[in-house]
């Protein structure tokens, strides 16, 4: 029963995510239970995968990901509890930072009043805030305006070839991926990812020098 049901709510997140942002969704791997209860493997099968539970299951997933709902109930009847991915480079890229300095850098945004789109919180304790496309090619350039090195910050682009994890998709750990900020009407239209690169890049730098004192 747990199974059928955590499958159904896969699927309903996955169609949704297709049919109301117009976002191509990918099925992933899933979390299988080790024999004897004592935790929990990739399906992949591969004992040190780097991304249990949460990466493309096929080498030609970037043409297997789909934008139809009917494609989308298609490929998780298939599968029931295939992870929901969302390809970045498309609709969307991401900037993922670590969760102090990802909270740090909302409520600045928010008193600020930028404009946002939706945000994730991994179990990973990571945030990570949707942009227009472009961000991967951008950032790096923009980072150094600012006069922060690239290499010297925790934050990292998704962009085109990438993806992110999306709820309810759960992650090792068995920890599920949950909305900062959920998708909404209001927040459909993406900001520029240098809208958000200053606090963002302000919170990681104040977060890596308060580790380099600890």
């Amino acid at each position: 029963m747990e199974a059928s049901t955590t499958g159904g709510q896969l699927l309903d997140a996955a169609v949704r995510y297709a049919e109301e942002r117009h976002w191509d969704v990918l099925p992933g791997t899933w979390l299988e239970d080790e024999p004897g209860g004592i935790g929990t493997r990739c399906s992949c099968g591969e004992p040190r995968c780097a991304a249990p539970g949460a990466h493309p299951a096929r080498a030609d997933w970037a043409a297997q990901a789909g934008g139809s709902g009917v494609a989308v109930r298609r490929m998780w009847t298939k599968q029931p509890r295939c992870s929901v991915l969302l390809p970045t480079g498309r609709t969307f890229d991401a900037i993922d930072v670590p969760e102090v300095a990802g909270c740090l850098a909302l409520a600045r945004m928010e008193r600020m009043d930028l404009p946002l789109g939706p945000v994730l919180c991994t179990p990973a304790r990571r945030l990570v805030f949707f942009v227009l496309p472009g961000a991967g090619v951008k950032v790096p350039d923009q980072l150094r305006r600012l006069g922060w090195p690239p290499a010297s910050l925790d934050l990292t682009v998704h962009g085109e070839g990438g993806w992110v994890p999306a709820p309810p998709t759960r992650l090792a750990g068995g920890a599920s991926v949950q909305w900062a900020r959920q998708p909404t009407a209001l927040n459909r239209w993406l900001p520029d990812a240098e809208e958000l690169l200053s606090p963002l890049a302000y919170a990681c730098g104040r977060e890596a020098a308060a580790n380099r004192e600890r």
